[in-house]
């Protein structure tokens, strides 16, 4: 049975992904994914690792989807490694909305370029990645289970602004914000790129 549609009118929210999230992450990777789909306890994993962003978007009280970003160590290099919308969303902007949160987590975490795969007959992920500012820079033969060829991406990221200097002032004039830091947590984690 397919979920209704999501109410237009309800607005979107980006958010950090969340162990309660766990059951509607699993179910748009269903939705979404025939084959090569991550698993509850993949996803908890990449909730628990400081070596990846999992990014949501949430619309009224439902996930409609998700980014999920992953820092390899000792690497300038961040990695988009699935990036899903739910197909009960509608077209609402919502994949190039994760996609410039996962850009901007990526800069967070000091990171000069986003890479990712596609697959070559994926023609709508192709020219969105484009729009957005990806170029192709090379190809994986024979990657997916269909025997298709992955094309490699890339983006260049701005630096991170700089925050200005703080100086002496009164206590109500410091700000403090959200540095989007993740508990600490182990485990390998193998790439896997697709839209």
């Amino acid at each position: 049975m397919n979920a209704p549609a999501i109410d237009r009118s309800l607005p979107l929210k980006l958010r950090r992904g969340r162990v309660s999230d766990l059951a509607a992450l699993v179910a748009i990777e269903q939705a979404v994914f025939t084959t090569d789909r991550i698993s509850r306890r993949s996803f908890r994993r990449f909730l628990e690792t400081a070596n990846a962003t999992l990014i949501v978007a949430e619309a009224g009280d439902r996930v409609a989807g998700y980014a999920l970003a992953l820092y390899p160590p000792r690497s300038k290099l961040a990695r988009l490694y699935s990036i899903a919308v739910a197909p009960h969303v509608g077209k609402r902007g919502v994949g190039s909305l994760l996609l410039a949160a996962a850009e901007d987590a990526a800069q967070r975490h000091k990171r000069r370029a986003m890479r990712l795969e596609v697959h070559e007959h994926n023609a709508r992920a192709i020219a969105r990645y484009e729009k957005s500012g990806y170029r192709l820079f090379g190809r994986h033969h024979d990657y997916y289970d269909d025997h298709g060829d992955a094309l490699r991406f890339e983006k260049v990221l701005d630096p991170p602004r700089r925050k200005p200097a703080v100086t002496k002032a009164s206590c109500s004039d410091a700000r403090i914000g959200f540095d989007g830091g993740h508990p600490t947590g182990r485990g390998r984690q193998v790439p896997r790129f697709r839209l």
